[in-house]
């Protein structure tokens, strides 16, 4: 990790990844695209699309800060014995599983309280919130773990890198994740 943080230092730390980060959600804006036509055909699909990315980032995010914070205490050791970031890991699916039901029982509710067809039941939409949110938070942990691992390699302060990563990677993966289990379930 760099001795020194000066403004020049985190700029060319961060600017090649949020350059490349740019280009994975240019991706994303093209598959959320694709998944176009089955958004307006069931609202409630279309309300969950920004609660399930933004959920996912925001876990993955906790999860990053967590590990940063774990790092610059010396206490991470990214063993697959570490209790540390085991018991992390866990709190970020747990919390994970209980709050996407909640979030398709939500985005079902707003549907319905605006008028709009809700083609899809209650139980559904949130079967299918809570899947994806399964998935997605399998995928935050490793997206988390991975980057973390990849800037004390790359002796960056994680702080500066990670978040960002964590954050638009999971956007994509909730894009990406929400689509698969669409097509599975409904």
């Amino acid at each position: 990790m760099p001795e020194e943080w000066t403004v020049s230092a985190i700029i060319r730390a961060t600017l090649p990844v949020l350059l490349g980060l740019t280009a994975v959600e240019v991706g994303s804006g093209l598959v959320l695209g694709s998944f176009e036509a089955t958004l307006y055909r069931y609202p409630s699909l279309l309300v969950l699309v920004p609660v399930t990315i933004g959920t996912a980032g925001n876990l993955g995010s906790i999860l990053a800060s967590r590990l940063s914070t774990s790092f610059h205490l010396g206490t991470l050791s990214f063993s697959a014995t570490d209790d540390d970031l085991a018991g992390n890991a866990l709190a970020t699916v747990t919390l994970a599983l209980t709050v996407f039901p909640l979030v398709g029982a939500g985005a079902w509710g707003a549907t319905a309280l605006t008028g709009a067809q809700t083609d899809l039941g209650v139980w559904t939409v949130v079967t299918v919130s809570f899947a994806s949110g399964a998935v997605l938070a399998l995928l935050a942990v490793v997206v988390t773990v991975v980057a973390t691992y990849l800037a004390y390699r790359l002796r960056l302060d994680p702080d500066d890198v990670v978040i960002p990563v964590v954050t638009n990677l999971c956007d994509v993966l909730g894009i990406v994740v929400l689509f698969a289990v669409v097509q599975l379930l409904v």
